[in-house]
């Protein structure tokens, strides 16, 4: 789980930090700190976070604005605001804000905080891919297909494409269990992404957009059958 306190404040915000990094006690969760909005804007654009503590009053660009650029782009992080003033609150309805936090932070404020966001993302599988040297989880739910290019792969998530040496092959092993289904010799689809079928191939949604991937003959009708089988598994 990647998490981002931005406050300009340097003591709090590595209060913050320091709060978060002892109570995760996770090897899996990577926690950033922020002393401008903009910066945390940027690099939120490369790799979003799933939690955001965000000081309401900062003076480069205040936490509701940053909110709501952020909101622009992902509708699903986790927003907590970190603020001395209590009647900012109606503002965070806007931006659809999980909690608000006073500073300074309570331990067991935050603990709760944490717990709920954990306990949402115990079913979300992450999967640890290396790219550039460095390594990045990335939830299984966010990709859309994976392409085989010779000695690589490049996965299309709906955040972006990560370039990575290594088979598809065994991805296909590990993601099996997961909904995922080889179209062709080079394609892993998500079955939780396909929008239709066509006459040789399967469309997969992208955000606004559509992309075709293409299914080989003989793999047309295990993949219906596939399909099948995912929707009714996934039914309540």
């Amino acid at each position: 789980m990647r998490i981002a306190v931005c406050d300009d404040e340097e003591k709090y915000r590595f209060q913050a930090k320091a709060m978060i990094d002892n109570m995760s006690g996770s090897l899996d969760t990577i926690v950033d700190a922020f002393g401008d909005g903009r910066k945390l804007l940027e690099a939120f654009d490369k790799r979003p976070y799933e939690v955001l503590f965000l000081d309401i009053e900062m003076p480069a660009m205040d936490g509701i604005t940053l909110a709501k650029k952020i909101r622009e782009k992902n509708d699903s992080v986790y927003i907590v605001f970190l603020t001395s003033h209590v009647e900012y609150a109606l503002e965070g309805y806007e931006v659809n804000a999980l909690r608000y936090l006073t500073k300074p932070l309570r331990e067991d404020k935050l603990r709760e905080v944490l717990k709920f966001v954990m306990d949402k993302n115990t079913n979300k599988k992450q999967l640890l891919i290396k790219e550039d040297g460095e390594e990045i989880l990335l939830n299984v739910s966010d990709i859309i297909y994976m392409e085989a290019q010779n000695q690589y792969v490049m996965i299309y998530t709906t955040h972006g494409e990560h370039l990575i040496r290594y088979n598809i092959t065994d991805f296909e092993k590990q993601l099996k269990k997961d909904g995922f289904f080889r179209t062709h010799r080079g394609y892993l689809v998500s079955l939780a992404k396909v929008k239709r079928m066509a006459k040789s191939d399967v469309v997969m949604e992208a955000g606004d957009e559509e992309i075709e991937v293409p299914v080989s003959r003989s793999n047309i009708k295990p993949l219906k059958e596939a399909l099948y089988s995912y929707v009714e598994n996934s039914a309540f």
